[in-house]
This record gives C-alpha cells, structure tokens and sequence, in this order.
C-alpha cells in the first residue's frame, strides 16, 4: 500500500508537515552523518549526534561514547565534537583542548582532519543527490527501442485510442519514429493513425493526438497545482473551445497574457470547470540564463507510458553525477539573476515554499518525493558551501585563513564575524518566509 495515497486524507496541514518533516529529515541526518562519519576517521570524537533541536525526545549513548538522539524540532540538525563549544565552533582557545586528548578535538586535530570534516557535510549532500538518481534511473529504466505501449492512460471518450499494451509503435501519422522528429511537431488533428506491430502483425489504428493536453506533471505551487489539477487530468476545452494537443493549450495560455482562463477539466469521466490565471515563470534555458514566460503549471507527455529497458550502474551513476551538476548551475545562475534583478525574487522559496512543495510532491506519488528529495539534498549542500560564516563555506575559508598564513583567526575576529554571518542567514530568512506567504503566495 503506498503511503502518499493515505497520508492527503488526514489532512492538508498535517500532510504538508510530514511530507516536510521527512524531506527535510533525511537531508539533515545525511549532511550531520558525513561530518561525523569523516570527523571519526580522522580521529575527531564526536559527543553528540543530534537530529533536530530542542528537548530531546530520544537519545542513546554508543559504544564509542557518542550520544545520538532525536530532538523535538525537526529544522536542522548538529554533530557535536569534542572541544567544540558549541555545535558550530570553528576556532577558539587551543588551550581549551589542552587539557583532553587534543588530537581527537575539532580544536586540536590537523587541519586537514578539520576541513575534511567540515567539507564531508555538503560532499554527502551531492552523493545522496546523485545516488537517488542513478538509483530512480535504474528502477523505472529508460524507453525500449523500439517504442513498445506498456499502458494507455485513461482519456475522455472523444480521446478514444486503438492502441493497447503490448503494442510496438512503428510510426505515427505516416511519419517513422526512426526519424528522430519529435512527435508534437506533427499537425494537429483530433485522431492520427498509428503503425503498430502487434502479435507479429502490422496494422494500422486510430488514437489521438500523440501529446494531448492531459496534465503529465503538476508544477508544485503553481496556477494549476492551485487550483487543484492533478495529475491525469485532461483539459477537453479552453474558454468554450475544443482543443486536442497539449501544444493548443500552451499557445491560449501564452497569448492570453495572465488572463483568467475557464478550463473544462475532465477527470476520472467526470467534467468540471476550472478558472485560473496564467503566472509569469522565469524558466531556465539549456544553453544558461532564463527565458520569462506565462505558465499554468502542467506538463505535457505521450498519453501511453512505454516499456523501459534496464539500465547500468555505471551509466546510472554517469546520469546522476549530471542531473546533479545541471541542478548546482540552475540554482547558481538563479541566485544571480535573482542578485542582479533579471528575474523575480519569487524564485527564492523558504520553508513554507519548501514545505508546499514537498507536500504536492509527495501527493504526486513516491517517485515524485524522492526526487524531490534528491533536488533539495542538492541545494542544501550547495547552500552549505556558500562563503558565510556559520555555514560549512565559511569554516572552509576560516581554515584556508588558517593554511596560508598559519595561524587562526582570533577569537574576536571570529565573533564578529560569525555574528555577521548569523544576521545574514536570518535576515535572507527572514525574506525568504516573507516571500512565501506575503510577497509571493
């Protein structure tokens, strides 16, 4: 039984409070087990292992000394070392350290241990990142070749298809897929004719469009996601106007220019109408920089799913390490545009951004969630290695400081700049939340 189809039930609070708890949950708990897993083979002890702040729900002491516990604020998490005076001490008084075995203090260990130990934290953020990639790859596979049906999605009567499961699509309004064209360039009609071959037998049959305008993905926080399409849903009409390809749809959605717009929805054989506005998204471009467009917050696919073939460990992995890079440069250049003004500051979301989104993501369907995951892992490491004080980044540079002119910065030094740093984080915060519900909702 999946989960995601029972927690929406118990309500939209609570559902979105789980779905962020988990989300954030594992992120954490893998970001504070690379520095502590890291700090213990370099010989630093770890006292405390904590996910979550606060009062302590549940704790156990191993055999190597260190307490892991569970705390009552699931936002955040902390590895405590020995020496350390708190959580996030980065220099200090060696002689602090003195009196213990400094050797196996954060104050006292070479710096290497140290920086190596700070840096493991953001480093496992991208593994875990790059592993649920490979590992989603190598779970659903990659398209068979040749294109076999494996399910035809449920479609409105007037979308009725001859194609069944089983089916090897050989090509599509007289056009062979081993053309390589793509399959929403060919003219709109409200039927084509497919070549298939099925039971060793070629024929032709009848279905619709190849990319109707059934909603494949819903973009979380989104007009659509807003006004509670779902996935699955087919739009059959457009302000009173029939529409059979999912390019129609983009193109009243781009000429109506924020305009309010009345969808006929239909779901599950019932239809109903649906009034939303089309909201101006800043979209990445492959080649960098962002493209601004109108968008409802649907995405368009095949109205059948295909058959998939198994994919390597080695290949799966290569493809992981990729979606992981192309998810650093987006985020990068977002910030950016964000920084210089060439795109809107509502692409900065904070936790309750976070949170709707980890909720829609996982009413989506565990594939959804875990990906969703595997994004946010990405940014949270990235995030870390940012050059601010209190964060990862910073103590990298506290201890690059330290490498190339041989000494630690002083304590006060230290303080103020890791007081700088914590204003900061807490004034982006600060801006962040307000983004989600005030400036953009």
């Amino acid at each position: 039984m999946d989960l995601t189809t029972i927690l929406p039930s118990v309500g939209g609070g609570l559902f979105t409070l789980v779905a962020f708890v988990v989300s954030l949950s594992i992120i954490v708990t893998i970001h504070e087990y690379g520095h502590y897993i890291v700090g213990r083979w370099s010989g630093i002890h770890a006292e405390v292992f904590s996910v979550g702040f606060g009062p302590v729900l549940f704790s156990r002491k191993d055999k190597r000394g260190t307490v892991w516990q569970v705390a009552a604020l699931p936002l955040g998490g902390y590895v405590k070392f020995l020496g350390d005076a708190n959580a996030a001490s980065v220099g200090g008084d060696d002689t602090v350290a003195a009196g213990r075995d400094a050797r196996h203090t954060m104050l006292g260990a070479p710096l290497w241990a140290r920086a190596a130990t700070v840096a493991a934290g953001p480093l496992f953020n991208f593994a875990l990142t790059i592993l649920i990639f490979a590992g989603y790859l190598m779970w659903v596979g990659t398209p068979s070749d040749p294109m076999t049906v494996k399910r035809v999605f449920d479609l409105p009567p007037s979308f009725a298809t001859g194609l069944e499961p089983g089916d090897e699509v050989l090509a599509i309004g007289g056009q062979p897929l081993e053309d390589d064209t793509p399959v929403d360039t060919l003219p709109i009609a409200p039927s084509v004719d497919y070549t298939v071959l099925r039971d060793g037998a070629q024929m032709i049959v009848t279905g619709p469009y190849p990319v109707p305008p059934r909603a494949a993905g819903v973009t979380p926080r989104s007009a659509a996601d807003d006004a509670g399409l779902r996935i699955g849903d087919v739009i059959t009409a457009v302000d009173g106007v029939e529409i059979n390809a999912f390019a129609e749809l983009v193109d009243i959605v781009r000429d109506a220019e924020g305009d309010a717009l009345l969808l006929d929805v239909w779901r599950d054989g019932d239809t109903r109408n649906v009034t939303l506005s089309p909201r101006r998204v800043d979209l990445p471009l492959p080649e960098g920089g962002f493209e601004t467009r109108w968008l409802i917050g649907i995405s368009g696919d095949l109205f059948f799913s295909s058959a998939t073939e198994s994919v390597g460990p080695f290949e799966a992995l290569w493809t992981g390490v990729q979606q992981l890079w192309l998810t650093l440069r987006v985020s990068v250049s977002g910030l950016w545009h964000v920084i210089t003004g060439a795109i809107s500051t509502c692409n900065i979301s904070g936790p309750v951004g976070i949170a709707e989104t980890s909720s829609t993501m996982a009413s989506q369907g565990a594939g959804n969630f875990i990906l969703f995951i595997a994004s946010l892992s990405a940014a949270v490491g990235l995030l870390n290695l940012f050059p601010i004080p209190i964060l990862d980044g910073g103590h990298l540079v506290f201890h690059a400081y330290e490498a190339i002119f041989r000494r630690k910065p002083t304590d006060g030094a230290l303080r103020v700049l890791m007081a700088g740093g914590l204003a900061l984080i807490l004034t982006f915060m600060l801006f962040a939340i307000l983004n989600d519900i005030w400036f953009c909702p």
